[in-house]
């Protein structure tokens, strides 16, 4: 038994692309983004409170990267980690953590923009410093997938991994914060996954979102 406890648009999202790839029974437990999170019941899943929480089996894994290894090890035939002994394992765990990067620029312009309840507890000067991240994480994507090498399509040279799940559901969610059109190679990679069946089906359904809007532009002072 593997059940997801899952936020929409939120760090489970790219568990929830993962085990859509993976192609295994799970099921999904969808919860409301506000304090039953901090309730005595979700706590004992997830101790700080946070999505995702996964049970396999009757054990408890609460940090989403930690799933994806731990998926990917336990469901190897699907390719998409690469173990001790494969080249590419030093790349697939830099570029798999790499998406925490991403996502905590994320998360506090998350925060900015959506969860502060009034304008004057909003900072500009925030806003615009972790875009200006965001971008610069835009640019170490685009430097890897410009070295020239064959088959560079995706971030691994042998191929599509979960390190292009964890990194392009961050890309997912920082897109609604910095534009990512000034960036040719991971426009193109973007946009190749986001082909994949698997993507689609983690999408929110209709009224599931988190962000509002697309686009979140940063204030100006």
């Amino acid at each position: 038994m593997i059940r997801l406890h899952h936020v929409p648009e939120s760090r489970s999202m790219r568990v929830l692309w993962l085990l859509y790839e993976l192609g295994v029974d799970f099921d999904v437990v969808e919860r409301p983004f506000d304090k039953s999170l901090r309730g005595p019941e979700y706590l004992s899943l997830s101790p700080a409170g946070r999505v995702p929480a996964l049970e396999i089996e009757g054990e408890r894994m609460f940090e989403s990267l930690a799933m994806m290894e731990y998926l990917c090890e336990r469901f190897p035939e699907a390719g998409l980690g690469r173990g001790p002994g494969s080249p590419d394992r030093m790349g697939w765990l830099s570029w798999l953590h790499f998406a925490e990067t991403i996502s905590q620029h994320t998360a506090s312009l998350t925060q900015q923009h959506i969860m502060l309840r009034e304008d004057h507890m909003r900072s500009p000067i925030i806003m615009r410093l972790e875009a200006k991240r965001t971008e610069k994480c835009y640019g170490a994507i685009e430097a890897r997938l410009s070295t020239p090498i064959e088959n560079r399509d995706h971030l691994l040279t042998s191929g599509f991994s979960a390190c292009d799940i964890a990194v392009g559901q961050a890309v997912y969610m920082a897109r609604h914060f910095a534009a990512i059109e000034g960036f040719p190679e991971l426009s193109a990679w973007y946009a190749r996954i986001c082909e994949r069946e698997a993507f689609a089906k983690s999408l929110p359904g209709e009224g599931g979102r988190l962000y509002a809007q697309d686009f979140y532009p940063a204030w100006q002072s």
